[in-house]
């Protein structure tokens, strides 16, 4: 059988990467181009700038990635792109610079939904080994997805409000800390104790989860410390905040593998970087017999490298 290469590109917010990934698995060549340091200067991201970096950077990371990969348009199978959920502006950059390559080249042309990506980030070191549950943790989504086999989620549970990553990134607002906040909190965490009184966030029998009450907790400790002239112990609001969110997402996970009968485990998303997750996740799993993937960082984080991971499978599966 012929070798697969599937040339990746994705820009659904403030990267813009491009990848080579053959047969689904082996990262030939990654390109990310970060816009954090610009976004940074705003406390966030904002999409008006990021889509006009796009714009900017796409040809020239699409030729610096066929450059490291010593490769020509020609050697590629198929482009896959990623095609939402994402900045309107931003993702409509890639598709762009995805049509016209398909276009021009001849080369089929795959969507790819940006949380599959994340999901097959997984596939990348260690083969994805069926049934499995996805716990998917990012900025945008907290989700509980079951597969039974490639290209098959079934959603069993989500966020009613905040994802984990949002509130992460809220939370670190309130005290005070620069964006991104999410890793900072996660490195303050492992420097605090645990002494604020924050609440579990809906600790019930469902798959489902809320970040919003915790956070609005965290709000209103924040500004009670502040009326009465006490200052908050950043280190340990984190380690309190990070304490909470690890246990509901950790109980309703192994709760779910336990009642689906399900030994396989993948962490998918930005917060699957997070120390703490990791670190209890990966305790749990070895408690429970549980064989658990979680990315290496670099995959965690936004990158073309699990679209085009990802790419592959919709490819062999005619998505198009």
């Amino acid at each position: 059988m012929n070798d697969i290469y599937i040339l990746g590109i994705e820009s659904s917010c403030d990267e813009t990467s491009v990848s080579i990934v053959k047969n689904g698995t082996e990262d030939i060549a990654t390109v990310v181009l970060s816009q954090m340091d610009t976004h940074a200067l705003y406390g966030g991201v904002v999409p008006e700038i990021a889509s006009r970096m796009h714009v900017e950077n796409i040809s020239l990371v699409i030729e610096e990635c066929l450059k490291k990969a010593n490769m020509t348009i020609d050697d590629i199978t198929a482009i896959a792109v990623t095609n939402g959920p994402g900045l309107i502006g931003s993702l409509l950059v890639g598709t762009t610079a995805a049509l016209t390559l398909s276009y021009l080249y001849n080369k089929p042309l795959v969507p790819v939904h940006h949380i599959s990506g994340h999901i097959y980030a997984n596939n990348i070191d260690n083969k994805m080994e069926f049934p499995l549950l996805a716990l998917v943790v990012s900025g945008g989504h907290t989700e509980l997805i079951y597969m039974k086999d490639h290209y098959s989620f079934e959603k069993i549970g989500g966020t009613l409000d905040d994802a984990v990553g949002e509130a992460y990134d809220k939370v670190a607002r309130v005290i005070n800390l620069p964006y991104p906040g999410g890793p900072l909190v996660d490195k303050l965490a492992n420097e605090g104790k645990d002494i604020y009184p924050l609440p579990l966030p809906m600790d019930d029998d469902s798959y489902n989860f809320s970040f919003s009450g915790l956070k609005s907790a965290v709000i209103n400790l924040a500004h009670n410390e502040e009326q009465r002239g006490n200052i908050i112990n950043k280190s340990s609001m984190a380690c309190s905040f990070q304490n909470r969110v690890i246990e509901i997402i950790s109980k309703k996970t192994f709760k779910a593998l336990k009642e689906y009968n399900i030994k396989n485990l993948i962490v998918a998303g930005g917060v699957a970087a997070n120390s703490g997750l990791r670190n209890k996740l990966t305790e749990l799993a070895k408690e429970n017999n549980i064989n658990l993937s979680i990315p290496a960082l670099k995959y965690c984080t936004d990158n073309a490298t699990m679209i085009a991971a990802s790419g592959y499978y919709a490819y062999k599966k005619g998505i198009g």
